[in-house]
């Protein structure tokens, strides 16, 4: 049971049926899924959502899929840790973080490649694809896999050696652009509309951007049904943000949680953060920029929803922190040293930009905040590369030991 009623476009609100369309033909403003609330309503609950599998698809009545057999490889429902060391080190007493580095591919967007994959085969698609800054570009294939379909990706020429390896390994077509992502973003628009292929994130993106609420819905049940004060967020095309604001806006409006006062902030890097200098300039869109920022995946300079980040962190009264290469680097160390969590660039981020709203008082010592950690380490070890300590090297005998100790660091 399906309670979609359709695309509506988030400009001038036309309505369109279920199909793969995105953009509007009036305006061109961009589409999104609509449901039918009141059945919803009536339908879910939170006893129906906990008697679910242990997977994002717990929230399926949430989603725009109509089978009961999605494109699943056990996405979602990730731990929620309390961070207490991260939270003593940066003055805050109820800190959580939302590890979505450990979904299957160890990023966030195997949720919304899990959604957009089902609906390729709902419609028809014979051939799924993207264009991606690395972590996308393995979900994609990963997923493809799974569901038995052709997968062509495209990515900048300089990604990560982890993310590449990370996507081949699952035997997509790799096509390596000379360019920065918003080239190959408009390369693939014109791609998909000559070969008629499954782009997840561009004809698929209304459904595919759904996937995202799943991460407002996890928070919300993990913490007993509350809604945090407040999240920090990664922003690249902003599909993340955007949704997060619509899936808390959802379980209030479906009697999920009874109370919803979460500001939003938004977080980039210094040297790619259109969202942020819009907020800061009070500009309602972004301009776009030219990337050159390590964290490669956020370098998005021209982000598709940029404008729907900007307004849900006004929305929400929240803030928008840009931080530097050095802090990024400084913000892996910190969170893996003091909760164990090794995150990429964009969790890096994260963590740096936390740290300067709490530090500029933007973010109380009493609020329960949440950070959304979108990546695993593993995938961007070169941002680390000369920055950490080198190993002691010995000889295998006890004398080649006790002539290192004195050398050693002193236990506490």
């Amino acid at each position: 049971m399906s309670f979609v009623k359709g695309l509506r476009c988030r400009e001038c609100g036309r309505t369109y049926p279920v199909s793969p369309v995105y953009v509007c033909d009036a305006c061109f403003g961009p589409l999104e899924v609509q449901y039918d609330y009141p059945a919803l309503r009536s339908h879910i609950s939170r006893e129906r959502i906990e008697g679910g599998p242990p997977t994002m698809w717990r929230y399926r009545d949430l989603l725009p899929v109509e089978t009961e057999e999605p494109v699943d490889l056990g996405a979602g429902f990730t731990p929620l840790v309390r961070a207490r060391n991260l939270g003593r080190v940066l003055g805050l007493r109820e800190l959580y973080i939302k590890n979505d580095a450990v979904n299957p591919t160890y990023s966030y967007k195997d949720r919304v490649v899990s959604v957009a994959v089902t609906k390729a085969l709902e419609f028809g698609f014979d051939t799924v694809a993207c264009a991606s800054t690395g972590n996308l570009s393995g979900s994609v294939a990963a997923h493809a896999a799974r569901a038995g379909l052709p997968c062509y990706i495209f990515i900048p020429a300089d990604l990560e050696r982890g993310k590449v390896v990370g996507t081949l390994i699952y035997g997509p077509t790799l096509v390596a652009v000379r360019g920065t992502y918003d080239q190959v973003n408009r390369l693939s628009t014109e791609i998909a509309d000559r070969y008629g292929w499954a782009f997840v994130n561009i004809n698929l993106r209304p459904y595919y951007s759904e996937g995202a609420k799943t991460l407002a819905f996890e928070v919300i049940e993990q913490l007993g049904w509350e809604a945090p004060d407040h999240v920090v967020v990664p922003v690249a095309g902003a599909t993340l943000i955007s949704k997060l604001i619509k899936g808390y806006q959802e379980a209030y409006q479906l009697g999920l949680v009874d109370r919803l006062r979460t500001k939003i902030s938004a977080a980039q890097p210094a040297g790619c953060c259109p969202v942020v200098d819009a907020i800061r300039r009070n500009l309602d869109h972004p301009e776009p920029v030219r990337p050159n920022t390590l964290a490669r995946s956020l370098a998005i300079g021209n982000p598709a929803d940029g404008y729907y980040a900007v307004k849900a962190v006004r929305t929400t009264g929240g803030y928008a922190e840009a931080v530097t290469d050095e802090e990024i680097v400084e913000g892996i160390k910190l969170l893996a040293r003091t909760e164990g969590i090794f995150t990429e660039t964009a969790g890096g981020v994260t963590v740096a930009a936390l740290k300067r709203l709490v530090e500029q008082g933007k973010i109380g010592p009493d609020e329960r905040t949440v950070i959304y950690i979108t990546g695993n380490g593993l995938k961007t070890v070169e941002a680390l590369e000369g920055r950490l300590e080198l190993p002691y090297t010995i000889e295998p005998t006890l004398a080649s030991f006790e002539g290192l100790v004195p050398a050693l660091p002193k236990s506490a």
